[in-house]
């Protein structure tokens, strides 16, 4: 009975954990509904609430953003819109480093968490995956003397919290790891190894 219970979590665990995200998701999602009129809404519509209605809105609304502002009017009214931010006190600096994150990490043609890397950590005797995000600026890099990166430590098997280190490029080893696999690696605590690392372990052990 204990093979088969432990069976049932193997299959049920991860579904009811991936239909939780979704729910928590489109519930969120579903909150752009609260800009549309009420008398539009499909609870005044049809008598019911349609799940997932606002997530197609919140899609059409991002698309529909997207396409305005790529061309010259666009990018003029995101300016004028822009300047207007930066004279608010708070939200100027709430702004501009929200700006600032998001333009690195979902830009084209950034690089950040592009690569993932081997680096020594918490201390010289272990290693952890990492991810190259620069290289240190500002005054930081003045007090700097060599090569250095800056890299973001994941904790497990939460990945979205974590550790900012500078560190020399000579101590970070790149990998052949895509940065999916690597975090599927480290939500997993280590236990769903990438195919990559499969591979070249398993190869020696076919020539024998």
């Amino acid at each position: 009975m204990r093979k088969y219970f432990i069976t049932g979590l193997l299959i049920l665990v991860p579904l009811a954990i991936t239909l939780w995200v979704l729910n928590l998701v489109v519930g969120t999602l579903d909150q752009s509904l609260l800009l549309v009129p009420e008398q539009y809404r499909p609870k005044e519509l049809f008598g019911f609430d349609i799940p997932g209605l606002g997530t197609i809105l919140t899609i059409v609304i991002v698309f529909l953003t997207g396409l305005l502002t790529n061309n010259l009017v666009g990018n003029y009214v995101v300016k004028l819109w822009e300047k207007l931010l930066q004279r608010i006190p708070i939200v100027n600096s709430l702004y501009s480093s929200v700006k600032q994150v998001s333009d690195t990490l979902f830009s084209s043609s950034g690089n950040a968490f592009r690569k993932a890397v081997l680096v020594p950590y918490p201390h010289q005797n272990s290693w952890t995956i990492a991810f190259l995000t620069g290289v240190p600026g500002g005054d930081a890099a003045n007090h700097l003397v060599g090569d250095y990166v800056s890299v973001y430590v994941p904790t497990t098997p939460n990945p979205t919290s974590g550790f900012f280190l500078m560190m020399k490029r000579s101590d970070v080893v790149e990998l052949d790891m895509s940065v999916d696999a690597a975090l599927k690696y480290i939500v997993s605590m280590g236990v769903v190894a990438p195919a990559e690392v499969i591979a070249v372990t398993a190869a020696p052990a076919a020539k024998e």
